[in-house]
């Protein structure tokens, strides 16, 4: 108590009382609740930070590639070994093959993760597995996920849905394209400029479904111009596609 009453002489009361201390020199102790962020903040989600594998996550990466081929030998192992990997490792092996395309062992993978009890539905979780999935192809698989986010009530914000509608689109699959940009026109987020302008330009090769997004932006945006590429562009394109097919 001597010491509190040295430091009372320094500190002024309102400072005190501020940090738990009352006017008679005691400590007054608060609990306050604690407010956590939603689970795809991009400073919480661990799906945004930097992946370093260990080394049982390495070696759990090089057998699952091993066993990809045994069915029955990976499930084994994926149940004795994976399911016991640290979180850090198994986001980070996820992670590495989500690099390598290996749609087939991220699909293992992303059935574990969500599985595992400190799981969480996350945006970037599910936008790296679309990701992925668009960049091979794979319509199916893209199917499924989607369903399983919206079954947990996952939502993107504009800009994920801009880069992931283009793509779908760089990847040659307008419909699924087109689907998530229905999905981004019912999304309850405000509408933005640039994710209109990045899937504009990836819709220049379907003019027609490009017609129908121009008429979407020039109906949120009545100030803005959208600027066409030339028509000749869109023949060459064409021409140099069916030259190319005819040489093969």
């Amino acid at each position: 108590m001597l010491i509190l009453r040295r430091a009372k002489r320094w500190i002024p009361h309102s400072f005190l009382r501020q940090i738990g201390f009352s006017d008679r020199g005691t400590l007054v102790l608060a609990v306050r609740p604690y407010l956590s962020g939603p689970a795809s903040s991009p400073s919480l989600s661990i799906w945004r930070r930097k992946k370093e594998m260990s080394k049982e996550g390495l070696i759990a990466a090089k057998e699952l590639k091993r066993l990809q081929t045994k069915l029955v030998r990976l499930d084994r192992f994926i149940s004795s070994h994976v399911s016991r990997l640290l979180k850090s490792d198994l986001v980070s092996v996820l992670a590495e093959f989500q690099r390598q395309d290996q749609v087939f062992l991220c699909m293992k993978l992303y059935d574990v993760v969500r599985r595992e009890i400190w799981y969480r539905p996350d945006m970037f979780f599910y936008r790296d597995m679309l990701m992925m999935l668009a960049r091979n192809r794979r319509v199916d698989e893209t199917n499924k996920v989607w369903g399983d986010l919206k079954r947990e009530g996952v939502l993107f914000d504009q800009h994920t849905f801009g880069d992931l509608v283009r793509a779908f689109l760089d990847n040659e699959l307008p419909v699924e394209a087109m689907r998530l940009y229905g999905e981004m026109r019912d999304s309850p987020d405000p509408p933005l400029s640039l994710p209109f302008r990045v899937i504009l330009k990836g819709l220049v090769p379907y003019p027609e479904l490009r017609e129908k997004v121009k008429e979407d932006f020039l109906e949120l945006f009545p100030g803005m111009v959208v600027y066409d590429p030339p028509e000749d562009l869109c023949e060459e394109s064409d021409d140099e596609a069916r030259t190319d097919s005819d040489l093969e």
